[in-house]
């Protein structure tokens, strides 16, 4: 594939389950970052196909209040495109929680079988569920069974650098009623210490006859197309790159050109977007969380950083960007994955 029809494969259609997208580029679930800001800003470049809520419980959301909860929070005009993604350990609390997804009129229902953070999968929540695959399928059958929605899983290698493991979780999966997945292959306990091994995608693609969505390690346009290329997966999860990018959705399928100011302009509507949803306070503390991810775009990114989390409030987090670019910081191609945690 050249890089002038990644745009022509990414706007292609696909069908999942009944349900029709126009474009094959995602946004990946994400804990405390694919929050309802993010995704606004995200929404305000466009280019993207779907856009997937951060991890939410499956106990919480039957009784969750929208208007006050942190994270099960989302803008009416969004719910065509959003997936809400739970996580949770027993099939009836997760079933459950999808039919008030359902309910609000969300597009789908995203179930988390990949978060390898100790405190998930203590719970038995996460990928520790790769390490059941029975109770994994009863909480899919669980789901799809009490919903009409789309029903996506996504997951990991394992816990064992063993493809074959992957592969047939994936026929778990589609056996017990998922409509698409999203697969992320890297191995839990490596968090994200080795690059993904994108061959195991490609295993995985072949062994379904649902949509898989590849997930890790897609920074620059040739890293798309190389995916594509190599694994023939049906559509592309972009997750810590949207966050340092918010126009990379943009950029792959419409052709967006961003100007020199788009670093600066990009974070102070960011700062503008947590606060008509957030108070000061929490509003500052998710930016504190975006802030990596944005600094990794810059060659001292560190020291950019250092300058970002020292504030306390919003204003002083635009004080500071106003400080930070007065000297027009230096940008890198690709991201300094040291900052990408």
């Amino acid at each position: 594939m050249k890089t002038q029809t990644l745009s022509q494969y990414l706007l292609q259609d696909l069908t999942i389950k009944n349900q029709l997208i126009h474009n094959r580029i995602v946004l990946a679930p994400m804990a405390g970052l694919g929050h309802i800001a993010l995704r606004q800003l995200i929404c305000e470049f466009g280019g993207f196909g779907l856009l997937f809520t951060g991890m939410c419980s499956a106990k919480a959301v039957p009784h969750e209040n929208p208007n006050t909860s942190l994270v099960f929070k989302w803008r009416q005009e969004e719910l065509k495109f959003l997936v809400c993604q739970i996580f949770g350990s027993d099939p009836e609390s997760m079933a459950s929680a999808a039919e008030r997804i359902e309910k609000e009129g969300f597009f789908g229902v995203d179930l988390n079988f990949g978060c390898s953070v100790a405190a998930i999968c203590k719970k038995g929540c996460g990928a520790a569920l790769l390490k059941n695959p029975e109770l994994s399928s009863k909480i899919v059958k669980a789901v799809r069974k009490s919903v009409s929605i789309p029903v996506f899983v996504k997951f990991r290698t394992g816990w064992d650098n063993t493809p074959q493991f992957a592969v047939d979780m994936a026929r778990r999966f589609e056996d017990a009623g998922a409509d698409a997945l999203t697969f992320h292959p890297r191995i839990a306990p490596d968090r994200r210490n080795r690059p993904p091994q994108w061959d195991v995608i490609k295993l995985v693609r072949q062994a379904v006859c649902i949509p898989v969505f590849g997930n890790g390690n897609l920074f620059q346009e040739k890293d798309g197309i190389k995916m594509i290329n190599q694994t023939s997966c049906q559509g592309l999860s972009v997750g810590r790159m949207a966050v340092a990018k918010p126009w990379l959705f943009a950029q792959w399928t419409k052709g967006f050109s961003p100007g020199d100011d788009i670093f600066f302009t990009s974070a102070m509507k960011m700062t503008q977007i947590l606060l008509e949803h957030y108070d000061d306070h929490f509003a500052a503390k998710l930016f504190k969380k975006f802030s990596p991810y944005f600094c990794a775009n810059f060659k001292f990114g560190h020291h950019i950083l250092k300058k970002l989390v020292r504030a306390q409030t919003m204003s002083d987090i635009r004080d500071n960007l106003d400080s930070i670019f007065e000297s027009n910081p230096e940008t890198l191609s690709r991201p300094n994955l040291n900052l990408f945690s």
